[in-house]
């Protein structure tokens, strides 16, 4: 199986200058792990991930005053829609992280997390009756 076949196409895209809180929000509301961050200063594409604000809340930091850019990690492992799922697990475990932006022709397609794998590679729950 492929990372196509897996990856959400759902993609949020925030700024640098999002405050935590609001990268937050807007992740909650989509039910997603991962922004991707947009900073043509930085670099270009970074991804801001709910570990990301978790960190930052468990250090003190305020959330309604803590920037996106400066939690976004730009080293970024790209993925490539033609991966295969063992290719993307491989670059997570590998790099330590759970997500996995996916590029096509430069531009963010969609992203593949550990979650996203495992519901590949797993078999369907099965309804067990009670």
């Amino acid at each position: 199986m492929l990372v196509r076949d897996a990856m959400s196409t759902v993609v949020l895209t925030i700024g640098p200058t999002h405050t935590l809180r609001q990268a937050a929000a807007l992740m909650a509301a989509r039910r997603i792990g991962a922004a991707v961050v947009h900073d043509p200063d930085a670099g270009g594409i970074g991804i801001l991930t709910e570990r990301d604000i978790l960190n930052s809340v468990g250090l003190g930091q305020n959330p309604d005053i803590e920037r996106a850019h400066d939690h976004t990690t730009n080293d970024v492992v790209f993925a490539a829609p033609a991966w295969t799922l063992e290719e993307a697990a491989r670059a997570m475990a590998h790099g330590g992280f759970r997500h996995l932006i996916v590029l096509d022709h430069e531009e963010p397609v969609g992203i593949v997390s550990v979650r996203d794998i495992i519901r590949c590679w797993a078999p369907a729950r099965q309804h067990v009756p009670a």
